[in-house]
C-alpha cells in the first residue's frame, strides 16, 4: 500500500485541485481529506455518506457545586478567563486541566467532549474518508490521525493499493499528522514571496521526518522570476520538480462545476496535470 500526501505550506496554492485530478487519474485508490478545518475535497467528489461517527477528542472542565468550597482558586489561575461565579464557560475553556489540579476540594473534573465527526463516503472515483470539525474547535492533529487510520482500514479491507491524501496547509501538528509515514509528499507551491518561503518550510518538515518530497509549481507564469527561484531551491535541496502549471481560469470553472480539471477539460492544464501525475506515480512505484 502506497501513500501520497499533497501539501502546500500555505493555503490557496491549489493543492486540492491537483489532488482532485490525481483522484480521477489514479486507479485502485482511497481518497482522504485531512484538511479537517476546511474539508472541500468532497465538493469535487460528490458521493453518499456511508459511515458517520462522532470524534471525541476535547476536554472541558466541570465544577461540582456540591463539592465546591467557593475559594476562587480556579478562577485565579485560569489563563483563559473561562471560570466566573464558579461556573465554567464551555466556549472559553481550553481543557488544560490546571483548575482541576489546584482545586483543594477536588470539585473539578475534566469531561471528554465532541470536537467533530468523521465520515466514509462512496464516490464515483472510490471511497473518500473525510471529517469536519465543530465550529470553534481546534485541530490538534488527532482527528487527522483518525481519518488516516480509517482510510488505511478501508484500503486493507477492500484491497486498495494506493491512498491519496489532501493534507492540511501550514507546517503545524495537523500537517505532521498528514505526512507521518507516507511514501511521498508532493508540495504544491506558487511563485510568490510567501509561496516560496512556505515551500521551504514544508520541505524542511519533510526532511526532518524523513519523508521524500517532490514539488509542483502552480500559476507558474504569474512570476517567472520566482518560479526560477523555486526550481533553483529544488535543485539545491535535492527535491524533484515534477512540473509547472500556468495560471488558467479553467481550474475555477471546474470547481464551480463540481469537477476536477481533468474531467472539465482534456486540453491545456489537464494534460499538464496528467503528466505530473505520471511522474508522481513513477516515484511512488
Amino acid at each position: 500500500m502506497k501513500q501520497l500526501t499533497v501539501v502546500s505550506g500555505k493555503g490557496g496554492t491549489g493543492k486540492t485541485s491537483v489532488l482532485g485530478a490525481f483522484g480521477v487519474l489514479a486507479r485502485d485508490k482511497v481518497l482522504v481529506d485531512c484538511d479537517v478545518d476546511a474539508a472541500n475535497l468532497r465538493l469535487l467528489f460528490s458521493g453518499k455518506i456511508r459511515i458517520s461517527q462522532d470524534f471525541m477528542g476535547g476536554q472541558e472542565a466541570h465544577i461540582d457545586p456540591v463539592l465546591c468550597r467557593r475559594c476562587g482558586r480556579c478562577e485565579e489561575v485560569c489563563q483563559f478567563e473561562a471560570i466566573s461565579d464558579f461556573t465554567v464557560d464551555p466556549v472559553e475553556c481550553e481543557g488544560c486541566g490546571l483548575c482541576a489540579r489546584i482545586c483543594p476540594a477536588d470539585a473539578i473534573d475534566l469531561k471528554v467532549t465532541r470536537v467533530g465527526r468523521w465520515f466514509i463516503s462512496d464516490t464515483p472515483h472510490g471511497p473518500l474518508v473525510h471529517a469536519r470539525l465543530d465550529p470553534g474547535e481546534e485541530n490538534s492533529g488527532k482527528l487527522v490521525s483518525v481519518v488516516r487510520e480509517k482510510a488505511q482500514d478501508v484500503a486493507a479491507e477492500q484491497g486498495y493499493s494506493l491512498i491519496l491524501i489532501d493534507g492540511s496547509p501550514g507546517i503545524g501538528c495537523p500537517v505532521i499528522a498528514s505526512l507521518s509515514g507516507v511514501d511521498l509528499a508532493l508540495v504544491v507551491t506558487e511563485p510568490t514571496v510567501s509561496g516560496v518561503r512556505d515551500m521551504e518550510r514544508i520541505l524542511n518538515v519533510c526532511t526532518h521526518f524523513g519523508v521524500p518530497a517532490a514539488v509542483c509549481v502552480n500559476k507558474a507564469d504569474l512570476n517567472p522570476q520566482k518560479s526560477a527561484a523555486i526550481a533553483a531551491t529544488c535543485e539545491r535541496k535535492g527535491h524533484e520538480l515534477v512540473g509547472s502549471i500556468p495560471f488558467d481560469p479553467a481550474f475555477v470553472h471546474a470547481q464551480v462545476a463540481g469537477q476536477s480539471i481533468v474531467e472539465y477539460t482534456d486540453g491545456g492544464p489537464a494534460q499538464l496535470v496528467e503528466t505530473i501525475w505520471e511522474r508522481v506515480a513513477r516515484r511512488l512505484q
